[in-house]
């Protein structure tokens, strides 16, 4: 009887557990319209949840919209996300936690969020690796999607001209700009 108590009290705590248990966060798919083209991206949620909540909040906003690509770097990355044509700052919410060491890394195509020295100040601004970029894994930058269709538009705004444009180096010459970011219904 004791042992029966038992099983039965063990597949009740197993069920229990089981119930409390979710399923990993699926993938979700955003399209970026760029100037030059348009960029597919694969977030993933259950790699780094709160950077993307962070970047979807921004993509729901459509905070986005109308920011352009201010630092492209050949055989590097292109990033962007936070500056306005004029290169103006866009307002942003506050810096979240980094998730990096999520298994992850800073390869060609893959998307990763942008912040300063400072660990934890990642924001709105985000890049693609142009290249395999694996030193950036060891610095502590966050990689959360990757791009899965568009990798030609990458390659295409990796080789517009560049300079310094009102203080930034490594600008484009002539605006690159993200038209709109918006998630692609799932199927």
């Amino acid at each position: 009887m004791l042992k029966s108590m038992a099983l039965v009290a063990l597949l009740f705590g197993a069920a229990a557990f089981a119930a409390v248990q979710t399923p990993a966060a699926a993938p979700v798919t955003v399209l970026m319209k760029t100037s030059k083209g348009d960029i597919t991206l694969e977030l993933y949620p259950a790699k780094a949840p709160l950077t993307v909540k962070n970047f979807l909040s921004y993509v729901d906003a459509k905070f986005y919209a109308g920011t352009v690509f201010h630092r492209v770097i050949r055989g590097f990355m292109i990033q962007g996300g936070g500056l306005t044509p004029d290169f103006l700052e866009k307002p942003t919410k506050p810096p979240i936690r980094n998730e990096s060491g999520n298994g992850l890394r800073n390869a060609r195509g893959w998307v990763a969020m942008a912040r300063t020295e400072d660990l934890h100040s990642a924001t709105a601004q985000f890049y693609i690796n142009t290249v395999d970029n694996f030193e950036l894994d060891r610095s502590k930058y966050c990689v959360f999607g990757r791009v899965v269709v568009g990798l030609d538009v990458v390659d295409a705004i990796e080789a517009v001209p560049t300079g310094t444009v009102k203080g930034y180096d490594d600008a484009p010459r002539q605006p690159v700009t993200i038209v709109s970011v918006a998630r692609v219904p799932a199927k």
